[in-house]
Order: C-alpha cells, then sequence, then structure tokens
C-alpha cells in the first residue's frame, strides 16, 4: 500500500477560527461540521456547529453557532447512526461522567450510559458506534489529573455498552491513558491510542506510552490479539481515525501521521498543534482537523470510511 493513495493534495488550507478542541464529527445532510470546545474559567465547555460550503475555504466567523452551551466537558464526539450524535461528557466533581445521545435538532441529550457495574466512569474521552448499534469508548482519567473529577474508582479502560441490552463490558484493559478509538472498514480490527506519555496538561514522558494499539475484533463483542501497529513521535497519539482503504491516521504534535494497516508510517499532514480530526466533505475526501484556535482542512486523494 503506497503513500500515493493517501497523499494530500495540496497543502492544509484554514476553514475558521474557533476554539475547536476535540469530537469532530461532518454531517453529510447538513454539509456541517460539530466540534466540543474546552471548559474555561469564563464557560464551561460547548458543543458548536460549523455550517461549511461544499469544498469552499474559509468560511465566515458567522458559519459557527452554539449548539449546547453547558455540554459538561464534552470531549470526543461520533455519529450514531441513527442521525444523532454520540458525545463523551468528561462530568465533574458534582455531575456525572457519561456518554449521552445528543439530538442535532434541539440540542437536547439523553443518557445512554453512566457507569459500569454501579461505578462511575472516570472521563470518557472518545467513542465509536459499531454497525450494529453497539458503542465503543475509552475512559481513561485524565479527568481526575486535571483536578476536575474525583478520584477514580475503576481502571483506565476501554468499554463496549450494547443498547439493546443494556449490558456495558470492560473489553481491554492494561492501558496508561486511552484516548482515540476506530474501526477497520470492516469492523474487524479495533484501533487505540494510549497518549499515557502525556500525564498533567502540557507535560511529556517519552518513557510512557505514546502508541497505538490494534484488537482482533471477535464475534462483534470481544477483543484478541492485541498488538502494537505503531509509536507515534513527535508528542502522543490523539485523534483516530480509519480511511476507506484501511489506513490508520492518527493526531500528533506535527500533524496528523498515516500509517497502513501493518504500521507502516506513509505520511504526514503538516498541521502543529493538531488534535482531533475527521473525514468529510462532499466527496468524503477532506480531512478536517481541530487545533483549539481553529479549524483546518487538507484534501486527500483517499475518502473516509
Amino acid at each position: 500500500m503506497s503513500a500515493v493513495a493517501s497523499r494530500t493534495l495540496g497543502a492544509p488550507a484554514p476553514v475558521v477560527d474557533v476554539d475547536a478542541h476535540e469530537g469532530p464529527v461532518y454531517v453529510a445532510d447538513e454539509d456541517a461540521l460539530y466540534v466540543t470546545t474546552l471548559p474555561s474559567p469564563d464557560r464551561p465547555g460547548q458543543v458548536k456547529r460549523v455550517q461549511l460550503d461544499g469544498d469552499r475555504f474559509p468560511v465566515a466567523p458567522s458559519s459557527v453557532s452554539v449548539v449546547v452551551t453547558d455540554a459538561n466537558a464534552a470531549n470526543g464526539m461520533a455519529d450514531d447512526g441513527d442521525g444523532g450524535l454520540l458525545v463523551c461528557e468528561q462530568g465533574s466533581h458534582s455531575r456525572a461522567a457519561r456518554i449521552s445521545r445528543l439530538d442535532r435538532t434541539t440540542g437536547t441529550r439523553v443518557t445512554v450510559v453512566d457507569g459500569w457495574r454501579g461505578l462511575p466512569f472516570n472521563s470518557p474521552n472518545d467513542v465509536v458506534a459499531d454497525r450494529h448499534g453497539a458503542i465503543w469508548f475509552t475512559d481513561p482519567s485524565y479527568g481526575h489529573l486535571q483536578g476536575f473529577r474525583p478520584e477514580p474508582q475503576s481502571g483506565d479502560y476501554v468499554y463496549r455498552h450494547d443498547p439493546r441490552t443494556g449490558e456495558t463490558t470492560v473489553v481491554a484493559d492494561g492501558f496508561d491513558k486511552p484516548n482515540g478509538i476506530a474501526l477497520s472498514p470492516d469492523e474487524s480490527v479495533l484501533y487505540v491510542t494510549d497518549s499515557g506519555a502525556n500525564q498533567a496538561p502540557g507535560s511529556y514522558d517519552p518513557t510512557r506510552p505514546h502508541h497505538v494499539i490494534a484488537f482482533d475484533v471477535v464475534g462483534g463483542r470481544r477483543l484478541e490479539a492485541q498488538r502494537l501497529l505503531a509509536v507515534v513521535t513527535p508528542g502522543f497519539p490523539d485523534g483516530l481515525k480509519v480511511d476507506r482503504d484501511g489506513r490508520v491516521y492518527a493526531s500528533s504534535l506535527s500533524g496528523v501521521q498515516v500509517f497502513s494497516p501493518d504500521g507502516e508510517l506513509l505520511e504526514q499532514i503538516a498541521v502543529p498543534g493538531a488534535v482531533n480530526f475527521c473525514f468529510g466533505g462532499p466527496g468524503r475526501n477532506l480531512l478536517f482537523i481541530t487545533t483549539d484556535s481553529a479549524i483546518w482542512v487538507a484534501a486527500l486523494a483517499a475518502k473516509g470510511a
């Protein structure tokens, strides 16, 4: 598999200046991008919507609107496959962490799952839904490390939740800080980033994990054959996605790195400060990248899964 198949078609371009941190999700029926913002002393974290204009960039600042004013420290988001958005709400000292479902029309949210065996979640970080509606998500203890969540009552786990049965199971442990999560196009492989090299905000310990792990998905429920896909440097991986041909994209300090399914580094899309990203646009070949202060876009030869 060559780098040519996933190459960037020209330099990344600015979309709009906005405090977009995490959770980018492209919604085709609106030609819009949904993102989450970091909480600040002045206001809580929010869910924002950016109205796009096909493949014409940048867009006007007026294209940005607020969908959820107080999103409970929301982080990663994903399409739920049924018209809504799944939101990782990290919670606070007074509000529970949970996975919620956001109605894009009304901005209302309902709880999907908020604990495991009577124990609260730490601070859910990223989420993906499979074609059968099962929800896979990571739950690192960053909320406690960053001072806005209580001491953890369970490990830094990867979970699977089945909305049909209400069953929530731990599918992977042994992570330092499980972060980004993505399924291969045929859903036979689950990828998870471990960003343990980053503990306190701004810290970096190169002796701790900064890599992408792959698992085989067995029976749509269990994970087996854990293996190292790639070590990400500089920095540590956060956001994680796959394209239609199975290449794996992970954010790094210098941009988005592109790996083959067997871990070969194919390309780097240079957007310093990249946090998370998603595929979108009319041809599904636009990669929208959040950097905390702006959204950038890179046109690719590849298409999103």
